[in-house]
């Protein structure tokens, strides 16, 4: 069974997505632990990031540094998180968060109602960034 990040690059879940390549995807955390919190996830899947082929993993890794740095300049935070944990879906996902402490890496902080509209201007501007 396909997992909820397959069925979201397939386009059977709604994504805010504001990268897409032949390797990976990045989207907008629904939970965000902070805004602006996007995932960056392979194509490829599989459960843990040191199974994934060193090519891939280097790729994911790239990426997240693009996105990393289209948030820093959009929004200013004190740094930006890089987690890779794997518990909640068994499919490799890089969190890269825009941060001002440590607290924002704290799971149990995330936001289960973020503002939809902010998530939409969110995608707009990231999106815009990271095509520049």
């Amino acid at each position: 069974m396909a997992t909820i990040y397959t069925r979201i690059i397939d386009g059977e879940i709604p994504g805010r997505f504001i990268w897409k390549d032949d390797v990976c995807v990045s989207f907008l955390d629904i939970r965000p632990l902070a805004r602006g919190h996007a995932l960056v996830v392979p194509r490829l899947e599989v459960d843990q990031w040191t199974d994934l082929p060193a090519d891939i993993a280097t790729h994911l890794m790239g990426v997240a540094h693009r996105v990393g740095g289209a948030q820093k300049d959009l929004l200013q935070p004190a740094r930006v998180g890089l987690m890779i944990a794997g518990f909640e879906v068994p499919h490799v996902h890089v969190h890269v968060v825009p941060m001002n402490s440590m607290a924002a890496l704290d799971f149990s902080q995330a936001d289960t109602a973020p503002d939809q509209e902010d998530l939409d201007q969110l995608q707009t501007t990231l999106n815009a960034a990271l095509a520049a």
